[in-house]
């Protein structure tokens, strides 16, 4: 899944930056430059709604940033996350399937040289549309 949420990036008198999303639990973090707070927000976005998904949580809409009331050294950045793409990314560990299927086309499959694993994979993607 796509989102985009609005973060708030607080500019600390030391020039580092904290950055928070008012509309999701535990969604902070900080960073040295904006850039890399850009990037740390991207991270932490994702990986909070990623865990958002797989508890089975409401994931919140979010807030209108004309809505969010700021503090002198506070502006409001609109961060987006890709939760399939961080699946991929940190989630990509192989687990064993066991299936079957007719002997006969066991045997031709393997006189083919056929990986099985990587035309199940195929398989799949292809069949959940996910790409």
């Amino acid at each position: 899944m796509k989102y985009v949420y609005p973060a708030i990036f607080t500019k600390e008198p030391e020039g580092n930056y904290s950055i928070t999303f008012r509309d999701l639990e535990s969604c902070y973090t900080c960073a040295d430059t904006l850039e890399e707070g850009i990037e740390m927000a991207e991270d932490v976005l994702a990986l909070v709604l990623y865990g958002y998904e797989v508890d089975g949580k409401t994931i919140p809409e979010p807030s209108n940033p004309s809505d969010i009331h700021l503090m002198e050294n506070e502006f409001v950045n609109y961060i987006k996350a890709d939760t399939m793409k961080y699946r991929k990314m940190y989630n990509n560990k192989a687990v064993k399937k066991t299936l079957t299927i007719p002997e006969w086309l066991n045997e031709e499959a393997t006189a083919y040289g056929v990986n099985f694993s990587q035309v199940l994979q195929e398989a799949l993607i292809q069949k959940i549309g996910v790409r």
